[in-house]
């Protein structure tokens, strides 16, 4: 689906009849869970992490039959990375698993009420979406985080988890399947339609009615396919074109351990930084600190002449180019530019930023304030790095994926942003006049 759009590829009517089909079970099987008790569903979650933990050496060996046959089709080590799957890995999902379970129960919540004067008792609640579907590529991960969120919320979910994790993915929704069937609870809370390829997928989007939300997680031709072709709605989850902009009066010793953590900690991951912005009044003494360390790393500078001025063999660096300015690379590849004013940089990230993470490392309130005013992303961060976009890390326990878009919702995508509302209103007899 990455290289071809929705409307390109050859849908079987017979696949689309399944994949309808697939989609009118979940719609049943997600009744069971809409007055589930709270109870009942951590005990599921905690169930599903306790056998993830005891199946770790199946989910490993699965795990290394797709990294084999990703590194035969050449897959980028940025794929590669968030397709593998450790013992740590395996055991971080259970963990993630266990923290959705300790969260508050978003179903039921009073998002506001009232009485109205004519005695009209309003209240608006949290309920579950229905059928949520993921379509998303080369992360087993959010196979179990995906599942996590949607049962937690009281919704069944369709995963259409791409090729590259053909074989995780298998034997993660094997253990979901075993673990909800062991807890009386249907199957079909949770399913795939990997097993139709990308017609699979193209029938999913075209599921109106039967699907209630779409969230497409992937690489930028894959959310944009999905956006531009589904006919289901979309939360549109953006690519991670990430900057970092180095203020005239940033702590440079606390400037580089963030700018060294937001590239190179995990580089094929949304929230990894693509472009750095510095200062001219602190370029000659950060910038050739950074070059020493980001070469070190391995990370290829794709610079604009002033910095290529300022390091050793500077000339020697890859010129950046407009591409670079908009580019997320997903590689050990930043694009770096000296810049001469704090409003010169928020210009350049406006015009380039996917709005998806934003940063300043400044000691000056005045800029961090100017910085958050005027820059309009899902997450801006004063003074830490862009890692810290996830929904983990903000408390969420797993997110379903971080939305750019501004409708519903808006950075990490946890629990409430899989719930939407509705209106009760009890009256005493009372007419409208």
């Amino acid at each position: 689906m990455t290289n071809q759009t929705a409307s390109e590829a050859t849908l079987d009517p017979a696949v689309e009849t399944q994949v309808r089909d697939i989609a009118k079970r979940a719609k049943v099987a997600s009744r069971s869970l809409q007055n589930a008790t709270s109870g009942i569903k951590n005990a599921l979650l905690e169930a599903i992490a306790d056998a993830l933990i005891a199946a770790t050496e199946e989910i490993v060996a699965a795990n290394q039959l797709d990294m084999e046959r990703g590194r035969e089709r050449g897959l980028a080590p940025g794929l590669l990375d968030r397709l593998e799957l450790t013992p740590d890995r395996v055991a971080g999902i259970a963990s993630a698993l266990r923290e959705v379970a300790g969260l508050p129960d978003p179903v039921g919540e009073i998002v506001r009420g009232s009485t109205l004067e004519n005695g009209l008792k309003l209240k608006q609640v949290r309920v579950p979406m229905g059928v949520v579907g993921m379509i998303y590529e080369a992360r087993p991960n959010v196979t179990v985080d995906a599942a996590s969120l949607a049962l937690k919320s009281g919704n069944a979910v369709i995963l259409r988890g791409g090729s590259a994790a053909l074989e995780s993915n298998r034997q993660l929704l094997q253990i979901i399947g075993d673990t909800l069937e062991a807890k009386a609870l249907p199957r079909d809370l949770v399913q795939t339609v990997d097993e139709f390829g990308r017609a699979g997928g193209v029938a999913l989007m075209r599921a109106r009615g039967l699907v209630d939300v779409l969230v497409p997680r992937g690489g930028a031709a894959l959310i944009q396919t999905v956006v531009l072709e589904s006919l289901v709605p979309v939360i549109e989850t953006g690519t991670g074109n990430v900057h970092i902009y180095v203020d005239a009066s940033a702590d440079l010793d606390k400037a580089l351990p963030i700018v060294m953590n937001a590239k190179t900690q995990r580089v094929g991951v949304c929230n990894a930084a693509e472009t750095l912005l510095v200062h001219e009044d602190v370029a000659e003494a950060f910038i050739p600190r950074a070059y020493a360390a980001l070469t070190e790393a391995n990370v290829n500078l794709h610079a604009d002449d002033r910095t290529r001025n300022l390091v050793p063999g500077g000339a020697s660096l890859t010129e950046a180019t407009e591409t670079d300015w908009e580019t997320e690379y997903g590689s050990l590849d930043l694009a770096v530019k000296v810049v001469g004013s704090i409003d010169e940089a928020i210009e350049h990230i406006r015009t380039y930023s996917s709005g998806h993470t934003e940063v300043i490392l400044t000691e000056s309130l005045a800029a961090s304030e100017q910085f958050v005013d005027e820059i309009d992303a899902a997450a801006i961060m004063v003074n830490a790095s862009s890692r810290f976009t996830d929904g983990g890390m903000f408390g969420l326990g797993a997110e379903l994926g971080i939305s750019t878009q501004k409708l519903h919702a808006r950075g990490p995508m946890g629990l409430a942003e899989l719930t939407t509302s509705k209106w009760i209103v009890n009256g005493q007899g009372q007419v409208r006049p």
